[in-house]
């Protein structure tokens, strides 16, 4: 009797965890109306911009978002709050290369890589948001770099 009750809560155990998981889907309808996004790079690394023409702020907040590999807070800029940017840190330039470890002390550590929970392109990414208290993804597609 024992064996029984061991291997069904360990089916429905398994099944809690596989079903939970399996939830992530890409939304159809986008949260906001947005307009041209971009990307630009310096010596900080990647900044990803999301120009937001409408949003209701009260319903739908974005988090987060993937791209190129990575995962960064979104954050609404101070001077434009219609525009929403990420910061990939991907340090470029010269790094300090010593035996005394303090003299290392102002190398920024790059970024680490977290995979996407979806296929994407070079020229798209995945936007993270709540809505209704539930955590939605959506494709942001068309992604262009500028300087």
């Amino acid at each position: 009797m024992k064996y029984v009750y061991f291997l069904f809560s360990s089916m429905m155990l398994l099944g809690l965890v596989t079903g939970c998981g399996s939830n992530k889907e890409l939304q159809e309808r986008a949260p906001a109306q947005f307009q041209e996004v971009y990307f630009s790079t310096d010596d900080s690394g990647v900044n990803l911009y999301i120009p937001v023409a409408v949003i209701q702020d009260n319903r739908v907040k974005l988090e987060s978002v993937y791209f190129k590999g990575m995962k960064s807070d979104l954050a609404q800029d101070e001077e434009q709050p219609n525009l929403y940017v990420a910061n990939f840190g991907v340090p470029q330039g010269d790094f300090v290369m010593s035996d005394d470890p303090k003299e290392e002390y102002g190398n920024k550590a790059p970024q680490k890589p977290e995979k996407s929970p979806f296929e994407i392109d070079k020229d798209e990414a995945i936007l993270v948001f709540t809505q209704a208290g539930k955590t939605k993804y959506y494709k942001l597609t068309g992604i262009t770099e500028k300087n």
